[in-house]
């Protein structure tokens, strides 16, 4: 793989599926359908989907490519591939609250070495850089010319004022449990895979998540956060998190900055 022209892609395409879905969040209305397992899916969804996914398959011929909203027709068997969500956090733009993103990933051998997340509402744009170190770019977001950017790098954690993001729209009982077992120092709540990139820009120290997501969901923030120098690890046994699962169903999760003691809770 080329990381140079596959930086250089993902951005490119993230930012025009972020110009498809804007267009279609200031129009007065739009069309909400429901899946087979039940989640909104917009019109958004369906034209970043099928602009990411045409300009993947050009630059990218012989490497396998997953979406969220083609899933169903995906038999998966490799373990190198690239994953999008073209709209990760659905409930937020029908809401309009702005906190929802497009997410491209590049999954080798299990592992999302490279990845993209735009948040076009916010006007945020974090991604890793050709040599996988994680940036923020801010400025015009010029589709051809990359901007002013900003090394990312994880905060150094207090364990006794840490300070956690968790979901805004999935929120629940266990998990405000689990966070009552640490120290905490301030929380705040954010859509989408916005999440990680907190933790990676810094802005947060840990992420849990103990519900159900899909590996399109986290892969691209992932893939930030670890290039930020943060981690990611199954909430059950602490072990690596690990992509190309069947069913590309995800365990629950623990994103976080390297030095926050997990042991504790």
């Amino acid at each position: 793989m080329d990381f140079q022209e596959l930086a250089s892609v993902m951005r490119r395409l993230a930012l025009e599926a972020g110009d498809l879905i804007m267009q279609i969040y200031d129009a007065p209305d739009f069309e909400v359908k429901t899946k087979s397992d039940d989640s909104p899916v917009t019109e958004a969804d369906e034209a970043a989907d099928a602009h990411i996914s045409a300009g993947l398959r050009a630059a990218f011929p012989g490497v396998t490519l997953v979406t969220e909203e083609q899933s169903e027709s995906h038999d998966q068997s490799a373990d190198t591939f690239l994953i999008v969500d073209p709209l990760d956090g659905t409930k937020e733009f029908i809401k309009r609250r702005g906190e929802f993103t497009v997410n491209i990933a590049y999954v080798k051998e299990g592992v999302p070495v490279r990845g993209v997340v735009y948040a076009p509402a916010k006007g945020r744009l974090f991604y890793t850089d050709a040599e996988g170190h994680s940036v923020e770019e801010s400025g015009e977001h010029a589709r051809e010319t990359v901007g002013e950017t900003r090394s990312l790098a994880v905060t150094q954690p207090d364990n006794n004022a840490l300070m956690v993001v968790a979901s805004k729209s999935h929120r629940d009982q266990a998990t405000d449990d689990y966070i009552g077992k640490y120290r905490v120092r301030d929380m705040t709540s954010a859509g989408s895979s916005l999440k990680f990139c907190l933790v990676a820009a810094g802005e947060a120290d840990i992420y849990p998540r103990l519900g159900r997501t899909m590996e399109w969901d986290t892969a691209a923030g992932d893939a930030v956060l670890r290039g930020s120098g943060g981690k990611m690890v199954r909430f059950d046994d602490h072990t690596v998190f690990t992509y190309g699962k069947a069913g590309f169903e995800n365990p629950f999760f623990i994103a976080y900055a390297p030095g926050v003691d997990l042991h504790r809770a």
